[in-house]
């Protein structure tokens, strides 16, 4: 079956941003509005104004640029941009607001097409207006771009023709103000809603800046055209720098053509003073129209992207397409969203959200090109470079006029992106690229490194349980799994360490891969690597020496004692170049019936320490034994237990104060203490149970002590080795 996507009619760059994007930026406001903001702010100020208003889509424009002449765009405009940039739940908690902000543009170009219909047949039913527009848009979006594309010529011809009646009535004598009165600094005097009360410079911009915000509608026709790197930046530049001029010049004429009182009392003043007003009518309803035909046909293809990647629910569904490549069912849902929006009959209330949302699309397109720059990843070299500054100048400029234009929308603004955000971080969308959070976590990591690199080695407050976890028997791992998980979790990390001769296609490949993702998906940081070797201890320390130039190393070797392992010759010598590496040490003897019980109770064996009962900063090894201890009471919700056995009588006091100051220094809760006047090995066989019981050792450590212990405890032993880089006190 053919794929509708080689059906698509691709377009060029005059056809597929310059048009569409013109048209957007010389709409209702400069037939309306354009006169009033001279007549209020001057045309020093109406110039300034639109200098202002320009810069930041300027800027972002440029932005937009070099990102996208540095990927390949698909479909989706500034969604594409930015989900490939930082991911698609930033790109969508962005592509949601701003797919409802568009749909309700819609709306109000409709609204607007309605009010200079009656203008013309003030008889007409306006509801019946709205309804006629609706369907004439939404059938020529329907059928195709390329109508709607065709539709927008005829349309920019009759603006060329609105603009010709101004060229003529300028020609013709209109410009009856001279040039030096003209020239000055408006009065703001205000508007006649407030009774002319006065206004200022920042509601005046405000009120023009709209009309400037039209830069996306190019760039929402990525995935249709034949070349997106090159026709994006030439289209969109070009429309500004001609839309500029146009409005630049415009500000002249009806400066010079109109008194202050005509300009800040009519809004039909460019009609009254053209040559042929008509066309000038025509221009404001071909404005209107064009604007709402290029916002249907760009939040479509908004929708349809989002639904190609699955971000909405019935992503299928959305990302259905005709056999000519359109996106049919995104066109038939955006139909049904406009349509329900007009029967509000007014959006006062939520049309300055239209703005704000485009608003914080450029700042997060100026953002990502920040990003870009200030990582320094070679992957970023865009065919059309910008300037450092550029992106810095767009993104506050645009926070600053959202701010300068609503301050309460503003922060609703970016609440409703944050909201949809945090509801898609949690939706795990699986993203079909890659994009550059890896970049720019990798970047964090190796600042955070280089900068602790240089500190002491001792870094006590920061420890974390950091696993290395050999394995050759993936069965032994699978049934420590919740054990090891307890023990990281929740900000640790286990690195599972495959240990086995060269076999091709060898089985615990796969079986380390599934067991690491079963321990992220548990909320643990794994990783896993396999070593070939023939001699398991040797694989181990190999693993070990190989790492410790590493930052992120791990700090404790999790050996898991079994029955076919020797343990003279493969776990002592991994025990004893762990001491060397300074490298925590963990050796499990599970019991074979008891295992680990209820994981209610936790024995933490301390060791004598007759005539030493100082507490500083070095307690011996009862460091790591502590601080697992304490990870696991948090993850069981068990009970701590820590026991001493001492031979002399006159210790005990010494011996229960030395718990009680290490169970305060430590920050150990609701922990019990036991103390016996006894030889070790006659304490361990009596003392209360436990589930498990954790000892400390050196690097003599004799397997029958491991086998004597595990029997007599009845329980599951834990035996311990200090790094010596962690502190239960710190």
């Amino acid at each position: 079956m053919a794929n509708p996507t080689n059906n698509l009619k691709k377009f060029g760059t005059f056809g597929g941003v310059f048009t569409p994007t013109l048209l957007t930026i010389l709409g209702v406001i400069m037939y309306l509005r354009m006169g009033w903001v001279v007549g209020n702010a001057g045309l020093l100020g109406a110039w300034l104004i639109i200098a202002i208003s320009f810069l930041i889509t300027l800027t972002t424009a440029l932005s937009m640029s070099a990102i996208t002449t540095n990927i390949r765009i698909g479909a989706g405009g500034a969604y594409a941009i930015i989900s490939q940039a930082l991911g698609l739940e930033v790109g969508g908690s962005l592509g949601i607001p701003r797919y409802v902000s568009q749909g309700l543009a819609v709306t109000m170009y409709i609204f607007g097409f309605r009010e200079g219909w009656l203008g013309i047949f003030p008889d007409h039913n306006p509801f019946l207006v709205d309804i006629i527009v609706f369907t004439v848009l939404i059938g020529i979006a329907y059928i195709s771009a390329d109508l709607a594309i065709k539709t927008q010529y005829i349309i920019m011809g009759i603006i060329i023709l609105s603009l010709i009646s101004i060229v003529m009535a300028a020609y013709y004598g209109s410009m009856y103000i001279p040039t030096d009165e003209a020239l000055k600094w408006g009065t703001f005097k205000g508007s006649p809603e407030n009774n002319f009360g006065g206004s200022n410079f920042w509601l005046v911009f405000a009120v023009f800046f709209p009309a400037s915000t039209g830069i996306m509608a190019g760039a929402n026709m990525s995935g249709e055209l034949k070349e997106p790197r090159k026709s994006i930046p030439v289209g969109t530049l070009w429309a500004i720098g001609v839309s500029f001029v146009i409005y630049i010049l415009l500000a002249f004429w009806i400066a010079r053509s109109a008194s202050e009182a005509e300009l800040i009392s009519n809004y039909n003043i460019l009609i009254d003073k053209a040559y042929f007003g008509p066309l000038v009518i025509a221009g404001i309803l071909g404005a209107t129209f064009s604007s709402a035909l290029a916002s249907i046909i760009g939040s479509s293809r908004i929708l349809y992207a989002m639904g190609e990647h699955r971000v909405l629910p019935y992503g299928k569904f959305l990302a259905g397409t005709s056999a000519n490549g359109q996106p049919r069912n995104a066109m038939i849902v955006t139909g049904i969203m406009i349509f329900i929006t007009m029967l509000l009959r007014d959006l006062n209330a939520v049309a300055p959200l239209v703005t704000l949302f485009f608003l914080i699309t450029y700042a997060m397109i100026n953002i990502v090109v920040i990003i870009e720059q200030n990582l320094g990843l070679i992957s970023y070299r865009p065919i059309f470079k910008v300037n450092r500054w550029i992106p810095w100048v767009g993104l506050v400029s645009s926070v600053l006029a959202m701010f300068i234009i609503n301050p309460t929308i503003s922060l609703a603004s970016f609440s409703i992106v944050f909201i949809v955000y945090w509801f898609l971080s949690r939706a795990n969308i699986e993203t079909p690229f890659e994009d550059v959070r890896s970049g720019l976590f990798v970047s964090f990591a190796e600042w955070a490194a280089k900068h602790t690199w240089g500190m002491k080695s001792m870094q006590q407050r920061a420890w974390k349980p950091n696993l290395m976890v050999p394995i050759r028997d993936i069965h032994g791992a699978k049934g420590n799994f919740q054990f090891l998980r307890n023990i990281a979790r929740p900000k640790g990390s286990i690195k599972l360490l495959g240990i086995e001769p060269f076999v091709e296609n060898s089985p615990l490949v796969q079986d380390l891969d599934t067991l690491s993702e079963a321990f992220r998906n548990q909320g643990v940081f794994s990783s896993w690597t396999i070593i070939h070797s023939e001699d398991f201890a040797q694989g181990v320390n190999y693993g070990n020496q190989a790492l410790r130039g590493a930052f992120f190393k791990p700090n404790i070797v999790f050996l898991n004692l079994q029955q076919h392992d020797n343990y003279e010759t493969e776990i002592r010598p991994v025990i004893r170049e762990c001491i060397r590496l300074e490298i925590g040490v963990l050796l499990y003897s599970a019991h074979p019936t008891a295992l680990l019980g209820k994981r209610n109770m936790i024995n933490v064996w301390v060791s004598d320490r007759s005539n030493n009962w100082n507490l500083g900063w070095d307690i011996g090894n009862l460091d790591l034994s502590t601080l697992i201890a304490y990870k696991l009471k948090r993850n069981w919700q068990a009970t701590i237990r820590l026991i001493i056995a001492i031979r002399d009588p006159q210790e005990e006091q010494n011996a229960r104060e030395f718990l009680d100051s290490l169970i305060s220094l430590a920050r150990l809760p609701q922990t019990l203490t036991a103390v016996y006047v006894e030889d070790f090995h006659s304490v361990v066989s009596k003392a209360p149970p436990a589930d498990l019981n954790i000892f400390g050792m050196d690097g003599d450590l004799r397997f029958e002590f491991v086998q004597e212990m595990t029997e007599k405890t009845g329980s599951s032993c834990l035996f311990v080795k200090d790094s010596g880089h962690e502190s239960i006190l710190a």
